[in-house]
Parts: C-alpha cells; structure tokens; sequence
C-alpha cells in the first residue's frame, strides 16, 4: 500500500497539534499541519518548544489506524494497532526522523522516549498523543519541532543545535517536509507488517538511548 501525504502550512497557529485535534474528524491518515510560527507551541509535560519563525519545522503528522471492525479495502488508514503496541508509532516517527538526517550525512540517536540528539545536543522534540478507540489506538497526533536554519537559541536551552549548524548549509523548510515526510510514509508503511515492525524494533533498540539518572 502506498501511503501519501496531505500538507497543509499556516503562517501562524497557537499549535499544530491543538489545530490537529481541532480537525481530526475530517482529515486524512498523514495529513500534515505546518507552521511558520506557532504561538503556543507545546512539547511533554509543561514545556513550550521554542522556534525562530519561517527558520525551522514545526509541525504536526497525524497517523490514523483501522479498527478491526472496518473494512480495510479503502486503505486510507495503516493497519489496526493495539493500545500496548503503541510504541510503534514512536519507533516510526524517530527512525524516521534519523533516516531523514542520516539523507543529510548527519548521525543521529533517538534519546528515550521523544527526542532526537546528534551527539550529546537535542535536534528534535517530539510530543504523541493518542486518541484510542476500545483497546485499538484510532488516530495519533504526532508533534515535531525540527531545527533546521536556527543558528541562534536562547540562552536557557542547554544543548540545541540544527542541521545548519551541523552541515554549514541553508534549506527551504517547504521542500525539507516534503523530504522528511517520504520517510514517516515509509517507515509508517512497515508497521503494516510483522516483518516491518521487527524491523522497527531492532532498529529503534540499535539507536536509542536512556541518559543517566
């Protein structure tokens, strides 16, 4: 099954993810709400993400999933997936994420659960959440901040760092989702198979990591 993507850029939203949730009734699986400027961008718990505007990505991919009652023919949704398989989501937005970078000549780690680190500095936050149907997970609203042009951060972020810092280069954020999004098609696509998601299970492992307490 081919899955494709849907974009959709704002010039300025309060959150990509609160406006995913605002219409997820109404679009389809990986459709894409980008932003140039979030006003109340969220990571986990109480954090804001913190963005340049126009310089980075900030955005939310919304994944949505067949229930096992539905007809399957359509294939609009990826397959059915149990609530405590949900790590799968994560294993296919991360992964993705570090092929994406790793196109890019950049090696990347996935730091437990929701981000991204080249070396011991943090790329990219990732904030998941789930809206469940019984004991099937439904949709997942999938929230990413990318540094991708910023070469200035404020002070009290302790460790950031981009992929113009890291490459010397600049890039149209536009044509970048476009990039990175083939790679969350793709690595969603494997979640549709058992071959597929014991691929994403060795993979995550080999590049995930837990900082010390």
């Amino acid at each position: 099954m081919e899955l494709r993507t849907t974009i959709t850029w704002h010039d300025v939203i309060d959150s990509t993810n609160s406006e995913a949730r605002r219409v997820l009734s109404y679009i389809d699986n990986l459709s894409v709400i980008a932003a140039e400027c979030q006003t109340a961008g969220r990571g986990q718990g109480d954090h804001k993400w913190h963005s340049m505007t126009g310089v980075n990505l900030t955005f939310t991919v919304v994944f949505k999933f067949h229930h096992p009652a539905e007809q399957e023919a359509e294939g609009k949704r990826a397959a059915a997936l149990d609530v405590k398989d949900a790590l799968y989501i994560t294993e296919v937005v991360t992964l993705a994420l570090r092929l994406y970078l790793e196109s890019h000549g950049v090696k990347a780690r996935i730091k437990w659960p929701n981000d991204i680190y080249v070396g011991d500095k943090k790329i990219c936050g990732i904030l998941i959440e789930n809206v469940l149907a019984g004991s099937f997970v439904d949709s997942s609203i999938v929230g990413i901040g990318l540094n991708i042009n910023q070469t200035d951060f404020p002070a009290d972020l302790p460790n950031p760092i981009s992929l113009a810092l890291l490459t010397g280069e600049k890039y149209s954020v536009h044509d970048e989702l476009e990039r990175l999004m083939g790679y969350l098609a793709a690595c969603l696509d494997k979640s549709n198979t058992e071959e597929g998601r014991a691929y994403l299970d060795t993979a995550f492992n080999e590049y995930m990591f837990r900082l010390d307490a």
